[in-house]
């Protein structure tokens, strides 16, 4: 089938990291059709362990990148200043926890794509989210204490076109 007259493989072609974003604001339907793609994601068992805490707010934003910042020793980290960012997290009892969010992170960068919204993945919380000073801001972001952020998608409308990067094809291969 040709790439572009199918939606779906025209989005996994052309989706591209964002890391500059501008002022324009994420409206809230989109936002929402992000956040219905990302509970529709394939999971293991059927569990949906997930929790997404979507943040709007600038200034909080800016808190958790600055104490992310602070226990990376990069004063300057601001998570590319996106309009908002998704905190990806799922159960910390659960085996699979890694690749379900994994397919969460996936159909959020594919349905921002869809909208014309810029999209890249942080995953500094991973390791930083159980710290004191990140645990108690994600606890102010109502991210419940069993949950582990696999993943921040961070999205806003791209400040420019971000290169293609040329896929390797050798990495491909076919046994019949």
């Amino acid at each position: 089938m040709n790439e572009m007259t199918n939606p779906v493989m025209d989005a996994l072609l052309h989706r591209r990291s964002t890391r500059s974003f501008t002022n324009r604001h994420i409206e809230m339907p989109q936002l929402e059709q992000i956040l219905i793609a990302a509970i529709n994601a394939p999971n293991a068992r059927g569990l949906q362990s997930w929790h997404l805490t979507a943040v709007r707010n600038q200034e909080k934003i800016r808190r958790l990148a600055a104490a992310t910042g602070a226990l990376l020793g990069n004063p300057h980290y601001n998570m590319y200043e996106p309009d908002t960012i998704i905190l990806v997290g799922a159960d910390r009892d659960n085996s699979n926890a890694r690749q379900d969010t994994g397919c969460v992170m996936q159909s959020i960068f594919l349905a921002a794509h869809s909208l014309g919204i810029g999209s890249v993945w942080i995953n500094q919380l991973k390791d930083l989210c159980d710290e004191p000073s990140v645990r108690q801001i994600l606890t102010d972001f109502k991210m419940p204490e069993n949950q582990l952020v696999w993943g921040v998608a961070a999205l806003g409308y791209p400040d420019a076109q971000p290169p293609k990067k040329e896929r390797r094809r050798d990495v491909i291969n076919i046994v019949e």
